[in-house]
């Protein structure tokens, strides 16, 4: 099947209100080309020298999300041209965000990662450090940074039961935190494997990489 179908089949699924980031992650140039002709405009790397590198040489209409975990250091590499972080797991990368976006004289739209899953290797905000956040002077006087939303990955398990659960408390904080932050719009949760759930969940933007490019070339 082609890039353009699989997008296509995809879609189709999608309720309206869903925005796909299409994970083109170690995936070469022409297969995103492929994806932007099929109209895809929005791309997700989880690397930011690799997401750097196709940003100079690809479309500038394109909207460039950066779902890996980031490095600190290399915030200022992507501070010119990313749409969307959507990984920020800690207050001090949080701040360095808002650090190159203001040398930038930009406003980068962030998401907050919350750990949800039971396996320990993801990355993410407890719910307390989230709060901590949330509640703190530093976060009010940030003016180069956004917060639009929440990000979380499932466990990757075939228990769909347990991935659901997961959801289902990320969507719960979602709705509290709305109630402190209430420009808030965001969900960013659902992989290839599990979109279709974390859409019954509350999720509205999803993340698919494999499902449209195939599997992914580490070599």
């Amino acid at each position: 099947m082609s890039i353009k179908k699989n997008l296509q089949s995809i879609k189709e699924t999608l309720p309206g209100h869903v925005a796909l980031v299409a994970v083109s992650k170690t995936k070469p140039n022409k297969e995103l080309l492929e994806a932007y002709q099929a109209g895809q405009r929005v791309f997700g790397e989880n690397k930011v020298q690799e997401m750097t590198q196709k940003w100079e040489e690809l479309p500038k209409d394109i909207e460039w999300h950066m779902i890996g975990h980031v490095q600190r250091n290399k915030v200022k590499y992507m501070a010119e041209y990313v749409s969307l972080v959507h990984g920020v797991d800690s207050f001090r990368l949080l701040k360095e965000i808002n650090k190159q976006a203001k040398k930038s004289d930009r406003v980068i739209s962030c998401l907050l990662q919350v750990h949800i899953a039971e396996e320990d290797s993801k990355f993410g905000l407890d719910e307390s450090e989230l709060k901590a956040i949330i509640d703190s002077e530093d976060f009010n006087l940030m003016e180069n940074i956004r917060i639009v939303g929440l990000m979380g990955m499932a466990t990757f398990t075939e228990n769909k039961e347990q991935v659901r659960k997961e959801f289902s408390h990320l969507k719960s904080i979602f709705d509290e935190l709305k109630e402190k932050l209430p420009n808030i719009t965001t969900l960013s949760m659902g992989m290839s494997g599990d979109y279709t759930i974390a859409i019954e969940e509350g999720s509205n933007m999803v993340r698919i990489g494999s499902s449209i490019f195939g599997a992914r070339n580490y070599s």
